[in-house]
């Protein structure tokens, strides 16, 4: 790896060229992603990608004029100080504040390099056609501000941030929910039941852990086994899995961890209460993702967690 410094004037040409040929490929990459559900926001990267090969263009026509036809491979991975991107497949599913941040980002990148590469040219055409490329990308962010505005009417934006919002709500809040809720209803039972029928902090400390634990994993492997996300539209199900099952736990410990302290009463004190905490988030969630009206929703998780809770002190005091 090498500093910026130390390139040649036919090295940071190379460069530029090859940095122009990527960002183009980057953003074809991104509008073929979003051309399925956000059609509008994918013109506007096709825009982009041709903005970026006019760029490449013009350094070619130069780098030939000065150095020939042979061009070294030079990637920005190999100097030093250029942010890594990483490739567009493995952001799959695209989000749209996502992109656009990676968008601007580039762009600013990309600007910052022909300003310092300009500086340190000391022929006066390179200096000139590298100047006016960083020029361009200022230029190129109002284009992008542009596109959008052409591309994107304000009926376009409502319907992309809905879609935007449909698909948040199924990949991460939907497997969330189903695991927070799991885990903090489920789990009572078991651990005021042990609670009750010991009279020991510890002894109900223990059973939470291995039943939030357990029903973590459990919950984990039905989520991610239950459709792999190509006809739900509900994303990677190792995500989704892995979402069901770190917030099942965390429903799970949530209450378990008050039984650390030794004093029973306290332990059961601070449990009962963290667990109106959860439910009171739980009620929220649906509320606020769900559209479940407020008062129905804590109705309903109430009433739930109650018939749980209370089974699990009938069983511990029988």
């Amino acid at each position: 790896m090498r500093n910026f410094s130390d390139l040649t004037e036919r090295e940071v040409l190379a460069l530029a060229i090859a940095n122009e040929e990527e960002d183009g490929r980057i953003y074809t990459d991104i509008a073929e992603g979003l051309r399925q559900d956000y059609p509008g926001s994918a013109n506007v990267f096709i825009e982009m990608a041709g903005e970026e090969a006019e760029h490449r263009r013009k350094l070619l026509e130069l780098y030939r004029e000065k150095f020939g036809e042979h061009i070294p491979l030079i990637r920005r991975q190999d100097i030093r100080g250029f942010i890594h991107h990483p490739p567009i497949w493995q952001l799959h599913p695209l989000q749209l504040e996502q992109v656009r941040t990676l968008a601007e980002s580039m762009e600013q990148e990309t600007q910052q390099f022909y300003r310092r590469a300009a500086t340190r040219s000391q022929d006066v055409s390179i200096r000139k056609l590298l100047g006016d490329l960083a020029d361009a990308e200022v230029e190129h962010e109002h284009r992008a501000d542009a596109l959008r505005e052409e591309n994107l009417p304000a009926d376009v934006v409502e319907r992309e941030n809905l879609t935007a919002h449909r698909s948040f709500v199924l990949r991460v809040i939907q497997p969330g929910l189903a695991g927070l809720m799991d885990g903090s209803v489920s789990t009572l039972a078991p651990v005021f039941a042990a609670a009750f029928a010991s009279g020991q902090s510890w002894e109900a400390f223990l059973v939470g852990m291995a039943a939030s634990i357990g029903a973590g994993i459990s919950m984990g492997f039905a989520e991610a086994l239950s459709d792999n996300g190509s006809l739900t539209g509900r994303g990677a199900p190792l995500i989704r899995g892995l979402i069901t099952g770190l917030m099942t736990t965390l429903g799970g410990i949530g209450h378990t961890l008050p039984f650390l302290i030794p004093y029973f009463w306290t332990a059961t004190a601070i449990a009962i209460a963290v667990v109106v905490m959860e439910l009171a988030v739980i009620s929220w969630v649906r509320w606020k993702y769900m559209d479940t009206p407020p008062f129905s929703a804590a109705m309903q998780v109430a009433f739930g967690g109650a018939l749980v809770f209370g089974c699990g002190i009938l069983i511990g005091n029988s």
